[in-house]
């Protein structure tokens, strides 16, 4: 019975870590332009592959505990567990993709700065800015920062405007509306006021810069002062652990007693959610102090 359930996680597991685009992606791009991320050796390839999926260990460790403790309750809670740390994971990729969004916008400014500074028109400065942001970031398959349009679906008409001569600051704020580039709207007040009023746009984009930067570096600061405080949160999550690893080293077979007794599962089952409650809390109270 163990041996078959060992078997099962791992043919889980292994079919969860199997990259499903690979066989799209190699028919999409085999006869296109060689890009650095192909040329990467397998090893690092994997290694990607396995952190940009890391809610599948969640299978291996219930596989093992449901092994050490003959009780299929393990695979239950780790079955519960993938679609709870994938959420995790994705508002964890979500927040970081808007503070990267955040920081382009501030590039943004600066480069349609020094084109404007240069002698060049506002709209081939603009083009100018969005080729050198699009040119930063990871390379991946499908071009950009990312491997996507960074501006979103709105980027065609941002290029377009600028290219042809449309309305700008109507597509700046289009494209405002995705995550993390807010920065967006105030450089579309700045273009209008530049047009309509004949005011220079390059101080107004310089000073929007600065302010995004400033901003960004505040985040920062607020960041490192509280990574103390996920340090704490990190280990009174731990603490279970360590108990249950200190009973077994002691003799007590804390896994026999949590999962084959009634006064063990009752336990089980009020820690647990007394874990969720305070780790909930915790990174509640922590988010809430990041937002301020």
């Amino acid at each position: 019975m163990h041996a078959a359930a060992l078997c099962a996680g791992a043919a889980v597991w292994l079919a969860a870590m199997r990259d499903p685009g690979v066989r799209r992606a190699r028919a999409l791009f085999v006869d296109g332009p060689a890009e650095p991320w192909r040329a990467w050796p397998p090893l690092l390839r994997a290694r990607r592959l396995v952190v940009e999926r890391r809610e599948w260990w969640c299978v291996p460790v219930a596989v093992l505990l449901a092994v050490l403790g003959a009780s299929v309750l393990p695979l239950i809670a780790g079955a519960v567990a993938v679609p709870l740390v994938r959420r995790c994971v994705r508002a964890r990729a979500r927040r970081r993709q808007r503070e990267r969004a955040g920081g382009t916008v501030a590039v943004l400014c600066g480069a349609v700065v020094g084109e404007l500074r240069a002698g060049q028109e506002p709209g081939q400065a603009l083009l100018a800015g969005l080729r050198e942001c699009a040119a930063d970031g990871e390379p991946r398959a499908g071009g950009g920062p990312g491997g996507e349009a960074w501006l979103g679906d709105a980027e065609s008409a941002v290029l377009a405007a600028a290219r042809f001569g449309g309305d700008v600051p109507a597509a700046l704020r289009q494209a405002a509306d995705g995550p993390g580039l807010g920065g967006l709207s105030g450089m579309a007040a700045c273009w209008r006021v530049a047009v309509d009023g004949g005011a220079g746009l390059a101080a107004g984009l310089d000073r929007l810069g600065t302010a995004l930067r400033a901003d960004r570096r505040r985040r920062e600061e607020l960041r490192a002062q509280l990574a103390g405080a996920w340090s704490t949160v990190v280990v009174l999550a731990l603490l279970p652990v360590a108990g249950l690893g200190l009973g077994a080293a002691l003799g007590a077979d804390p896994l026999r007693v949590l999962l084959h007794t009634p006064g063990g599962l009752f336990c089980l089952v009020v820690g647990g959610l007394l874990e969720a409650a305070g780790l909930f809390w915790a990174c509640r109270i922590v988010r809430g102090a990041e937002t301020r």
